[in-house]
């Protein structure tokens, strides 16, 4: 059957695939348009199941903020090589499904993908088909929100990390500064009350173990591990570290001259706790060269 080329770009323009896969599904469907553009769909969602089980430790970090300034939303979403992190659909992706977060309020990521972004295309069709497009495992993996009744300000570096805090008191340019230092040293938590008391015990039976080593009297090794407990928490509280812009202050000092409380923050880190598949290219062209030589 003879397809015309501009049914073909017809084809593509709708579905972004490629140029012989247009063809081959309009030849399918006897140049059916529609019929064609169901063909392709239901192609990249097999295509997308298939792909689901590669890890996928590369992308973006997007963030979106609502139109009072006073909720948040960053997003992880994930493709298999930092190539395709910077390809420009992956990325309008990103930025569509953290839009479509913080204006439809939508709590969870599975309710965030069913619904439809501003281009009137359900999110997860859109993710599926771009999985058809371009080839890669993509995976929206991490969806954080934080609202604030004072101040919310937020930082990216780069395109792999992002952080949102929220302040009371302050202004914005603090809250960014903050979220910049949240995003630069990673603290666990605010303060020493968010500290697990599990975790806390644990540090200090680790401490006392090493201080017992020393050969110091009982009394001196229980102020020798308060010390450490409590250089300890400076390290993992937000409040206790140094300012990353001012490393002679603390954040705690930081926030008193402000008048300003940090009452909550959020940072994510692309491919943070994913185990990545280790390559040694030059094995992968060995076995390639091996692979050649015996047929």
């Amino acid at each position: 059957m003879n397809i015309s080329a501009e049914h073909v770009k017809q084809l593509r323009e709708r579905t972004g695939a490629g140029m012989m896969e247009c063809k081959k599904a309009l030849v399918e469907t006897g140049g059916d348009l529609e019929a064609a553009a169901e063909v392709m769909r239901k192609s990249g969602l097999a295509k997308a199941d298939k792909k689901a089980s590669r890890v996928a430790a590369e992308g973006r970090i997007a963030f979106a903020v609502s139109a009072d300034g006073l909720s948040g939303v960053l997003v992880e979403v994930n493709c298999e090589t930092d190539f395709v992190a910077r390809e420009s659909d992956f990325n309008a992706f990103a930025d569509a499904v953290a839009h479509t977060a913080i204006q439809s309020g939508a709590v969870g990521i599975d309710a965030v993908l069913a619904l439809q972004g501003a281009d009137g295309v359900v999110l997860e069709e859109r993710r599926r088909a771009l999985i058809a497009k371009i080839g890669e495992n993509i995976t929206v993996r991490r969806l954080e929100r934080i609202q604030s009744s004072g101040v919310l300000g937020s930082y990216l570096h780069g395109t792999r990390i992002g952080a949102v805090v929220a302040l009371e008191g302050g202004d914005v340019a603090l809250a960014r500064d903050l979220a910049m230092h949240v995003a630069a040293i990673n603290p666990q938590c605010i303060d020493a009350s968010q500290v697990p008391a599990e975790q806390l015990a644990k540090e200090r039976e680790i401490l006392v173990a090493q201080a017992s080593g020393e050969g110091k009297p009982p009394a001196i090794i229980e102020k020798m591990v308060d010390g450490r407990v409590r250089k300890f928490l400076a390290e993992i509280t937000l409040v206790g570290q140094p300012f990353v812009k001012d490393p002679e202050s603390t954040v705690e000092k930081l926030l008193k001259q402000a008048g300003a409380t940090v009452k909550a923050f959020v940072r994510l880190e692309v491919g943070a706790g994913i185990e990545k598949k280790q390559e040694n290219f030059a094995d992968e062209v060995m076995a390639t060269v091996k692979s050649s030589e015996k047929r």
